[in-house]
């Protein structure tokens, strides 16, 4: 391709709004660009990325035996209230009317769509299993995009479905796509780790999400550093091995603590660490009110106590509201005394606990020698807290370690959720009717090719794997009115993309450091560079990532390339 017959709209400055390496390149390059918040238009370059992405993905689904399919992306609100999403998911939704007045969504997802393609198609345990995927744009209405092609309204999505008559042909089917998304990231070239993750807004229960490791993630990730144990800190298990404490229990006792708000300030106050002090908040899980005790060096996980009541939604009441049924503010909750009405559980850390002190639920009031195995003796404990730093490792090896990542995709198993709620069943061996077990999987198509942005690139732009790159070389001419210059630029032009390589021939009338800047930016892994010595047959070769040069005579470079690719 010619550069001056094509889109590559590069720029000198970053703009304002590019808070990502990935966001600054993928712009300055000329490989996206904005038209408003969280929306992009994928430029030339930028879709040869993805084009290259979207192939391997087909492959390694192919290996499986997965089918491609094309669902549409304007879907029947009436599948979303079925499965009771239309309003769990909320103002995430992109919602419309048509002309008649029938409510629609925008898909950010389509197991409804699926479900109701296999409840209306598959009567016979014969047709399973089966695997359904596609590649398509997706809606979500971000409240805040941002990270240019990592959060936004529109983006791109491979999901799959799996449908089995078993559970245990659901567990092979999940072991199938999980081996094929780690040989997709590897093959993409991505440091990437697959973690234990929580299900959300998806249902189902077992699930794991794949991490490309990143300074910029939008995640969390927990990990061994003497094993494989990854997870994201939402779901990371805390093993339960506190020691518990021999210290002598002393008399509970109640103490003034005047305008000692928060657990350090009580900490301070009370000359002992934070460690010994007892948080307790209180919290909305679908209808009823739950105190949450952690020790004061930890935090609530949401995630955990969620799952742990088997809830739909879980809230942090306000101080009104706390005021209304503590008959106490913020800062002087305690899981002593408190009414039938509200339950509390305690972290399993609290368990160990001696002499601690805890909120009185009186204003300004603290207990102090609180010991739970005597004054909380019939609470219920749970592991409630986010795991942290120097943490034992769940599976036994090693301690905990944190890193950022960017989640690019995700495996889950569905069970019989949607399965159950939209009516799709079959008739088994016995000629019985059962509900099928699903299946879900996600890869981020666009979020794909901005984690490998913000994992390649240097101070200059973008530095592709050879097989991701729009092209493969860029071929340069730095003085194209000089004719010398271009018929030997014209020659290798013909020569290369005659054998087959994808070449992008910058035949611009730009100076040189326009050029070489611009080269730069793009990221094309081979450079190849005619100028001075073209009247020799002699041009530059540079190798993007490594920044290595030397100088070829052009009847050398078929077999230069043939043998580097």
């Amino acid at each position: 391709m010619k550069q001056s017959k094509t889109l590559i709209p590069t720029l000198k400055e970053t703009p304002a709004d590019a808070d990502t390496s990935s966001h600054k390149w993928l712009l300055r390059a000329g490989y996206i660009r904005q038209n408003f918040s969280g929306v992009y238009s994928f430029l030339p370059l930028g879709k040869r990325v993805l084009d290259k992405i979207e192939a391997i993905v087909r492959e390694e689904m192919d290996n499986i035996g997965a089918n491609e399919v094309l669902m549409p992306a304007l879907q029947s609100a009436d599948l979303w209230k079925e499965t009771e999403r239309w309003d769990k998911m909320g103002e995430e939704l992109i919602r419309l009317h048509d002309r008649h007045g029938r409510e629609f969504v925008l898909g950010p997802t389509h197991e409804e769509i699926v479900t109701s393609l296999i409840r209306d198609e598959v009567k016979s345990y014969k047709k399973l299993p089966l695997t359904l995927y596609q590649i398509q744009t997706k809606f979500r209405d971000e409240r805040r995009p941002r990270f240019g092609l990592l959060r936004g309204r529109e983006f791109i999505m491979k999901d799959g479905y799996s449908f089995h008559d078993t559970d245990e042909g659901l567990d092979q089917g999940y072991q199938e796509m999980y081996q094929a998304y780690c040989r997709i990231f590897e093959r993409l070239g991505l440091n990437f780790r697959a973690v234990i993750a929580d299900s959300g807004a998806m249902g189902g229960k077992d699930t794991h999400e794949f991490m490309a490791l990143a300074e910029v993630g939008e995640d969390t990730i927990a990990f061994s550093t003497e094993s494989d144990y990854a997870a994201n800190i939402e779901t990371a298990e805390v093993l339960d091995i506190y020691e518990v404490s021999t210290e002598e229990q002393k008399p509970l006792a109640k103490v003034e603590t005047p305008n000692q708000k928060t657990m350090q300030e009580v900490a301070d106050f009370l000359n002992h660490s934070l460690d010994q002090g007892m948080k307790s908040l209180l919290f909305k899980v679908d209808e009823d009110y739950v105190l949450v005790v952690t020790r004061g060096d930890h935090e609530v996980n949401e995630i955990k106590l969620k799952n742990h009541l088997h809830a739909k939604e879980v809230t942090l009441v306000d101080e009104e509201k706390s005021l209304e049924l503590m008959k106490t503010g913020f800062g002087s909750l305690g899981p002593i005394g408190v009414s039938d009405e509200i339950k509390v559980i305690c972290d399993l850390a609290v368990r160990s606990l001696a002499n601690a002190s805890c909120g009185a639920n009186e204003d300004g009031v603290h207990y102090i020698n609180v010991n739970p195995s005597r004054d909380l003796p019939d609470v219920e404990y749970a592991d409630l807290r986010f795991i942290k730093e120097g943490d034992r490792s769940p599976d036994g090896k090693g301690i905990i370690k944190f890193t950022e990542g960017i989640e690019i995709g995700q495996v889950f198993k569905l069970g019989k959720f949607y399965a159950e709620k939209l009516g799709a069943n079959y008739l088994n061996q016995q000629g019985k009717a059962e509900t099928v077990t699903m299946g879900c999987y996600g890869i981020g198509i666009s979020r794909v090719m901005a984690a490998i942005v913000e994992q390649y690139h240097d101070d200059k732009g973008i530095t592709w794997p050879t097989h991701l790159a729009p092209y493969q070389i860029h071929l340069l001419v730095l003085n194209h009115k000089k004719a010398e210059q271009r018929e030997l630029a014209d020659q290798i032009y013909q020569q290369l993309t005659e054998a087959g390589f994808e070449v992008l021939y910058d035949d611009r009338d730009e100076r040189a450091g326009v050029k070489f800047a611009d080269s730069d930016l793009i990221g094309i892994p081979y450079r190849i560079t005619v100028g001075k010595k073209a009247s020799d047959g002699i041009v530059e070769c540079k190798i993007r990532q490594s920044n290595e040069q030397d100088e070829r005579h052009e009847s050398e470079l078929l077999d230069y390339f043939r043998e580097l690719f």
